[in-house]
């Protein structure tokens, strides 16, 4: 477990974090039902439609990560911050300042 200063660090970490995720999905142009929206006159050319592809494996990937901060933040509420969520040990503070959004201790990580 983490002490209540450390906890205070790794929330700000993690809200700057969330922040910048959501301006990025934002500017990715992800709507309210968590799909990607283009103007109705986008062209839809094999090199856009590639371009699309891309923007929503990205915008997959910030959302599964922003969702890993949220996790972390209410872990950081309800006092399991920086234990792990297989094994039950301690997450590392090399771990946790490397990725504040870690819920597994590196052995556990190591595993999956």
């Amino acid at each position: 477990m983490t002490t209540p200063e450390a906890n205070a660090r790794y929330r700000t970490a993690l809200e700057a974090e969330q922040e910048r995720i959501a301006g990025e999905l934002a500017d990715l142009g992800l709507g309210a039902e968590g799909d990607l929206s283009y103007d109705p006159n986008f062209a839809d050319t094999s090199q856009v439609t590639a371009e699309r592809g891309e923007a929503q494996l990205l915008a997959s990937e910030l959302s599964e990560t922003l969702e890993n901060v949220n996790q972390a933040l209410l872990r950081i509420d309800d006092g399991t911050y920086g234990t792990c969520t297989s094994c039950g040990s301690a997450i590392s503070d090399e771990r946790l300042n490397a990725m504040p959004f870690a819920s597994l201790c590196i052995a556990c990580a190591s595993r999956s």
